[in-house]
């Protein structure tokens, strides 16, 4: 699952952030630690990964619990804010 990257994105301790998992696809989470290029995310499923710096993605936290009829209103168009605001509306 290969998306383009957002280029603008420089996680911070606390940041909300998408990270891939290989049996639910895509977790969310929250950045808890940072050390050079590896990252820590503590997951919402209780699950803590290291991951890449690049290997991680923005989370919209202001996008609708429903989510969004028009995708355009999502704040970061990539493959895991993309899946959840389906899963979200359908």
């Amino acid at each position: 699952m290969s998306t383009a990257k957002v280029a603008t994105f420089s996680p911070a301790v606390g940041s909300r952030v998408w990270v891939e998992d290989a049996d639910e696809a895509w977790l969310d989470g929250e950045v808890v630690e940072i050390n050079g290029e590896q990252i820590k995310v503590l997951c919402t499923s209780g699950k803590q990964v290291a991951v890449n710096a690049s290997n991680i993605y923005p989370k919209d936290v202001e996008a609708p619990a429903s989510g969004v009829e028009d995708m355009t209103r999502l704040a970061y168009l990539h493959e895991p804010g993309v899946l959840q605001n389906f899963n979200c509306k359908y």
